[in-house]
């Protein structure tokens, strides 16, 4: 029996990054179906959380994505530019964001296409690995469509504003299931927070009956 996990998610988000390869390795082994759900950055969502949290935060979060990278062997660079335009000096959020909103978009069309993990391991890998700098120029993002089985184009002209209420609708439902941070998985409205949680995850799916696949 195929089991179904909620996977909430974000662009800008290190955590996120570093637990796709092993979120799509579960998809790969076991019996289960990964439902992806983008959701804006917090920094978007709430442009005044990073002045609110304690200013170690921050460079706390830059630290430690990097010591979880290295501990478990995966390339990582905080990207260039980043997902977000924010100064992290004053933790402030730039009202212009050309970024992230192409980003939302393009992850909610590919999702809505039936190709959303694939193309959320791809793009991510592309910004995150420091393999590429200017990731949103030339043909970078376009290439990760296509290795995640999409036409480019059509993922472009399917990534309109109206998808923004689905990233609206998703943020909700992340706020319903019992948290705010991503990455999230839910499983029978049960919410497991950061990638340090996929083991715990794990469990609880074989505790239900999760099969590998044949």
């Amino acid at each position: 029996m195929t089991l179904t996990v909620a996977l909430y998610w974000s662009f800008r988000s290190p955590y996120s990054y570093l637990a796709t390869g092993r979120i799509v390795d579960l998809a790969n082994t076991w019996d289960l179906d990964i439902a992806v759900h983008v959701v804006r950055p917090i920094a978007i969502r709430d442009p005044a959380f990073f002045e609110r949290v304690d200013p170690l935060m921050p460079s706390y979060v830059v630290h430690d994505s990097h010591r979880v990278a290295e501990y478990a062997g995966i390339r990582f660079r905080w990207p260039q530019p980043d997902p977000v335009v924010m100064d992290m000096r004053t933790r402030a959020v730039a009202a212009e964001q050309p970024y992230i909103h192409r980003l939302n978009r393009l992850g909610v069309a590919a999702t809505e296409m039936g190709r959303g993990l694939a193309y959320l391991d791809e793009v991510s890998r592309v910004i995150w690995t420091g393999d590429v700098d200017n990731w949103q120029e030339g043909e970078h993002l376009a290439r990760a469509a296509r290795r995640a089985g999409l036409d480019p184009a059509a993922l472009e002209a399917a990534a309109g504003e109206h998808l923004d209420a689905v990233l609206v609708t998703n943020e909700a439902e992340l706020t319903a299931a019992g948290h705010w941070g991503v990455p999230t998985l839910v499983f029978n409205g049960e919410p497991f927070f950061g990638q340090d949680r996929l083991d715990l995850l794990l469990w609880r799916l074989q505790q239900s009956g999760l099969e590998k696949r044949a």
